[in-house]
């Protein structure tokens, strides 16, 4: 009797895109021969992909461009962070059953070395897709972003683009966390609710209202005697006039840093409306606000104490997060970053490449 060989399916880029995504066209799924324990080489392991990560950065690698990191080429497999789990090993760092996170690519199994990859450990109150998400690239961004960069205190008043996204959400749970009024901006009327209901986010706005200028105006009002001018060109602002303007902008069009990749990485949430919400927040700028355009550079030495702090705010309650996730397979991951560029997901949105074992409890 024959034994078959194990299978893997894995996702090709088949042509560039011009302008959108075309499903059919734009990559095409291969099935061939899983690797097998006998290919692993010392310090290498054997991965099987879990979840699959969907950012909008995608989009960008597919362009024959020069940029910050090579295009994927015609017929490669798909570029992508994943979670998996360890099926055979030749490193002591990954023992066989053990989870992990890296650039896979959009495959079902694939070799990894050791030092493409991170251990993944499960915090009290986690669950294995948070590598992903809230303890992954995304809740770094946020963290950094609006820690780091933004200076976020007590008192101030952060407004959120993309705020229901996977980095957005975080962002302004952050804020809160740390004392500051929030203010998010989303992209329909179930994810402003979530926002509020949910989230604890102070005020949120669709900006697809056709009265969204108006509305965001309103919540960030100035009063009429906000301003004494001092001549033609220049204003002086009393301070106890202004508590409604902005201290701190999260523009969710970051330059954010990946350790798969060792270089910068552009990240966006697509909950965004571009232009139109930084214009408008310019206008409601305090003096010396906080514009945070990038998110992550470079930060990597301090990733472990982040994540640390990320992971107790999940434990206590006070950091949650959604998940969107797509099942059936590599076969849907073409449609879902087609639907993701539609603003579909609210949080990460994921793919669900092979079932796991839901009973996987926290390790921390």
């Amino acid at each position: 009797m024959s034994v078959s060989t194990p299978k893997s399916k894995s996702v090709h880029l088949a042509k560039r895109p011009r302008d959108r995504i075309i499903p059919g066209e734009t990559f095409t799924l291969k099935t061939g021969e899983a690797p097998k324990d006998s290919d692993l080489k010392d310090g290498e392991v054997l991965l099987q992909s879990l979840y699959l990560g969907l950012d909008p950065a995608m989009r960008g690698w597919l362009n024959d461009t020069r940029s910050y990191i090579p295009p994927v080429k015609i017929g490669e497999v798909m570029r992508g962070i994943v979670v998996g789990i360890v099926k055979a090993s030749k490193s002591d760092d990954f023992p066989v059953g053990s989870y992990a996170t890296g650039a896979v690519g959009w495959t079902e199994f694939a070799i990894m070395n050791r030092k493409e990859l991170e251990k993944v450990d499960i915090p009290h109150n986690g669950k294995i897709t948070d590598a992903l998400g809230v303890l992954g690239i995304t809740g770094l961004t946020a963290y950094f972003g609006l820690l780091d960069v933004g200076k976020v205190k007590a008192g101030d008043f952060v407004v959120v683009s993309g705020a229901a996204g996977a980095t957005g959400s975080v962002v302004g749970q952050i804020a809160k966390v740390k004392g500051a009024t929030v203010l998010g901006i989303a992209g329909n009327d179930d994810k402003v609710r979530w926002l509020k209901d949910e989230l604890g986010f102070d005020d949120a706005l669709n900006y697809k209202d056709e009265d969204f200028p108006k509305k965001f105006k309103e919540a960030t009002k100035v009063r009429e005697d906000v301003f004494s001018r001092i001549n033609q060109r220049s204003f002086l602002l009393n301070s106890h006039c202004i508590q409604d303007l902005i201290d701190v902008f999260f523009d969710n069009g970051n330059i954010l840093f990946n350790p798969y990749e060792k270089c910068a990485s552009y990240s966006t949430d697509m909950e965004q409306v571009g232009g139109e919400v930084l214009d408008l927040a310019l206008a409601r700028a305090k003096p010396h606000a906080r514009f945070v355009i990038c998110g992550v550079l470079d930060y990597a030495s301090q990733y472990p104490s982040a994540r640390e702090q990320l992971a107790r705010w999940l434990a206590e309650g006070k950091i949650q997060r959604k998940e969107t996730i797509v099942t059936g397979g590599l076969e849907k991951a073409e449609q879902a970053l087609v639907d993701l560029y539609q603003g579909v997901n609210t949080g990460k949105l994921l793919v669900e490449v092979s079932p796991m074992d839901k009973s996987v409890k926290a390790n921390l």
